[in-house]
């Protein structure tokens, strides 16, 4: 006859089994699993008679499956030891022994792990428990910039690990505030929730019945519908710059405001350099930036390629000077 081991996976809701599955589960002389299996309750609603074993004994189910068809329902997390074992069994005196998946992992479900183990490390670990929004920003910001280098460096094959930092850092913040009960609470899904419904409302062309000529009307639309949101979040009174971090670099936040501005049509004696309430360096670098966003250059990273440079300069003159 045949064993077949059911694999299915933790972070698909139990009873959501492919026709396959169900199919074999109906048409199985015996169905083993594990005692306290979330599986279990879906089975029996379905009217399998699952037999309950507290240890699996790879012997005793492969001699079942010698005079019948028997189904064993692997352990959420894998039942690896119990397949090499069963596979040892057989070596000399061949079984048929099929392996079926009753359900996959749907695209995004690692996610589920990540907020799990967060929850974990906030509960269990000294230092995680006492973080706060203020303590993780540095950390937040340090992971941003290693993933801006990573793509400065070429190296996409550590993106990977880089934005799995800064991901982490998402999931650090909603588990913090998942534990306030004021009306600032949210969690991880209201994060998630949140930017679907922005990216959605902002791309009217994508979900909507909007039609865009191409990428220059794309971004007038999304200008527009930002300008909107502004003035219902301040009751009418909005500027064009609200939202723009003042924290950041400075190269990114003047080019970021003068962005805003000329999206708003501001008139270009405002962009004037030579302003007398502006300090003369300052109103040079503001009018590089300028000059950088005429050219259709990013200055941040313009002036970052050139310390790039400079830093490989210094590290070869080094290696050259005598030693002292």
């Amino acid at each position: 006859m045949s064993l077949t081991l059911l694999a299915t996976t933790h972070r698909v809701a139990p009873g959501l089994l492919t026709w396959k599955a169900w199919e074999t589960l109906r048409s199985a002389d015996r169905v083993v699993a594990p005692a306290g299996h979330p599986l279990l309750p879906y089975l029996r609603d379905a009217g399998v008679r699952p037999e309950e074993v507290a240890e699996p004994d790879p012997a005793a189910l492969v001699a079942a499956a010698r005079t019948a068809a028997v189904v064993w329902v692997a352990a959420p997390e894998g039942d690896e030891g119990l397949m090499r074992e069963i596979g040892q069994i057989i070596v000399d005196d061949p079984l048929d022994v099929e392996v079926l998946h009753g359900s996959y992992d749907l695209p995004g479900a690692r996610l589920l792990d990540l907020v799990a183990v967060m929850d974990t490390l906030r509960r269990e670990c000294p230092w995680d428990a006492k973080q706060t929004h203020a303590s993780l920003v540095p950390y937040l910001l340090e992971e941003a910039y290693e993933v801006a280098d990573t793509v400065e460096d070429g190296d996409l094959g550590a993106l990977r690990e880089e934005l799995g930092d800064v991901l982490m850092q998402v999931a650090f913040h909603s588990v913090v505030a998942a534990e306030r009960t004021d009306d600032t609470r949210f969690t991880i899904d209201d994060v998630a929730g949140a930017i679907v419904d922005k990216l959605v409302r902002r791309h009217p062309h994508v979900f909507g019945d909007v039609t865009v000529s191409g990428a220059d009307e794309v971004n007038a639309n999304w200008d527009q519908i930002k300008a909107a949101e502004r003035a219902a979040k301040n009751g009418g009174e909005a500027s064009v710059l609200d939202g723009v971090p003042m924290g950041q670099p400075a190269l990114t936040l003047a080019a970021q405001l003068q962005r805003r501005a000329d999206r708003a049509g501001a008139p270009p004696e405002l962009f004037d350099p030579s302003a007398e309430e502006e300090n003369a360096l300052g109103a040079r670098l503001f009018h590089l930036v300028r000059e950088s966003r005429a050219q259709g250059r990013d200055p941040e990273a313009e002036l970052r390629a050139v310390c790039r440079v400079f830093r490989d300069r210094v590290r070869a003159w080094e290696r050259t000077r005598p030693a002292t």
